[in-house]
């Protein structure tokens, strides 16, 4: 069907949840790796190695798409997020230290024209660790609940009428009964994610009016209307999921007053209509020592704040709205935070954030958090170039945001992996002060993977070296 090969190709080129959109630095134009260090099997079924380096242009790739056809992730990579754990007796020598990574993929299954999804990244989720959180090993059993093997989240098979039926993609992963470098045993691990379900929308919904002209007006697409939802784990391979108020067992939806179901979403004030939500970033609210006992017994107080990508129905925009909770399952849509600039780096959208505390290293080693200092990675649609960067932007309260621009920009080259754009960052501190910022890049034909950039003071980032074993004759 010609109509709808345009229409994807249209909504792909204009909306932030469309392709994979992510990439970095400029590589170094000096690296040159010889070989590289790999484990490799015969039996492409079970395949769990990274091939890591294959020119000078992604030494620091740590994650690509799997190797094995049967594979959920064999297409496409998106949206890591990491855990970092350490043993708080083992010392600084990160000798007991664990990583653990979430991420979305999708197998070319899910792009056959008979299903009408938008080409997205998002599939079924699935899990990775780590030693150095720089090599790592899929995790190729999943949960035995799962639809797919060596899934961790699959598509719901229980609930024909639910939301995340066709395809779902990952959002935050938070552990909230600890602290956010501790784990601890009886810890609950919470998944935001977002998902799309056979229900059909138009596409000129999604598009501007140039571009709805040239798409017939019955042409339609399903799985677009993304809503989120939230699971919860106690080893974070199998995941129940949660029942939220939609009737589709969302816990966010869009806001649409044409959405009989509207009366059912709790706002906050004027809220514009929305025509997805997804990539939901969910950050604690954190309680200063001495007001934990009042923070506990005040069901008023925003103990969670949600920051998701949306399409506003009236403008066409890409925006980051946000949503607060109690008790991190039901919601209250508080507005859009971010909105795109005209003529800057974001002009044409704003989408796929991730917030974290501003801290420092201390001389005893000692993370010390900004008591009120707030900073938010996300990525910036240009209006120029159409790529993907990303941005930064900071808060004293979680609520009102101050742009503070570029922090790392698409690869120059035409031939690096990440040259088409970079975004869905996410960022943990490590033991020597640095920051590194895991991220999803894009080359200009369409492949994806993960990659790593360090920094130590939040804004000045440089794609950081992953390990190299170099051949000698």
């Amino acid at each position: 069907m010609k109509w709808l090969t345009l229409s994807l190709s249209l909504l792909a080129s204009s909306s932030p949840s469309s392709s994979l959109l992510c990439q970095a630095f400029a590589p170094s134009s000096t690296l040159t790796v010889l070989s590289t260090k790999s484990t490799n099997s015969n039996n492409d079924n079970n395949n769990n190695s990274q091939q890591l380096y294959q020119s000078k242009n992604d030494y620091n790739v740590v994650f690509r798409p799997s190797p094995s056809t049967n594979s959920f992730d064999s297409l496409k990579l998106g949206t890591a997020r990491v855990h970092r754990y350490s043993d708080p007796n083992s010392g600084l020598d990160g000798g007991d230290t664990e990583y653990i990574m979430w991420y979305h993929g999708r197998d070319p299954s899910l792009n056959e024209a008979s299903k009408d999804l938008p080409p997205l990244s998002t599939g079924r989720i699935g899990r990775a660790t780590s030693r150095n959180g720089l090599i790592w090993e899929r995790d190729e059993v999943g949960s035995v609940d799962a639809d797919m093997v060596g899934v961790s989240m699959g598509l719901n098979t229980d609930s024909w009428w639910g939301f995340d039926t066709a395809h779902v993609g990952l959002g935050q992963v938070l552990m909230p009964m600890v602290g956010p470098a501790i784990r601890s045993e009886g810890g609950v691990y919470i998944m935001y994610y977002m998902g799309g379900s056979f229900e059909e929308t138009q596409i000129g919904l999604y598009l501007e009016d140039e571009k709805r002209a040239r798409v017939p007006e019955d042409a339609m697409i399903k799985g677009m209307k993304l809503r989120i939802g939230a699971a919860i784990s106690q080893d974070g391979v199998t995941w129940g999921r949660v029942e939220g108020d939609d009737p589709s067992g969302a816990c966010v939806v869009p806001y649409d007053t044409t959405d009989t179901n509207v009366a059912d979403v709790s706002l906050n004030g004027d809220i514009p209509e929305e025509l997805y939500c997804g990539w939901p970033e969910v950050v604690v609210n954190p309680v200063d020592e001495r007001d934990q006992k009042k923070a506990a017994k005040d069901k008023t107080r925003d103990n969670f704040f949600m920051y998701y990508s949306t399409m506003l129905k009236e403008t066409k925009e890409k925006a980051i709205g946000y949503a607060t909770s109690e008790n991190g399952f039901a919601w209250t849509k508080q507005g859009i935070v971010l909105q795109p600039t005209p003529g800057t780096l974001d002009g044409a959208g704003c989408a796929r954030c991730n917030v974290i505390k501003k801290a420092t290293l201390d001389a005893e080693g000692f993370w010390k958090e900004d008591k009120n200092g707030w900073i938010m990675f996300y990525e910036g649609v240009s209006s120029e170039d159409g790529k993907h960067r990303i941005l930064a932007a900071e808060s004293d309260d979680l609520q009102s945001w101050r742009k503070i621009g570029l922090v790392l920009d698409v690869g120059e080259s035409g031939e690096a992996w990440d040259a088409k754009g970079v975004g869905s960052p996410h960022v943990i501190r490590l033991d020597d002060g640095f920051f590194r910022m895991y991220y999803t890049g894009e080359s200009e034909s369409g492949e994806t993977a993960i990659g790593v950039a360090k920094t130590l003071d939040l804004s000045s980032w440089v794609r950081e070296q992953a390990e190299v074993t170099f051949a000698f004759e």
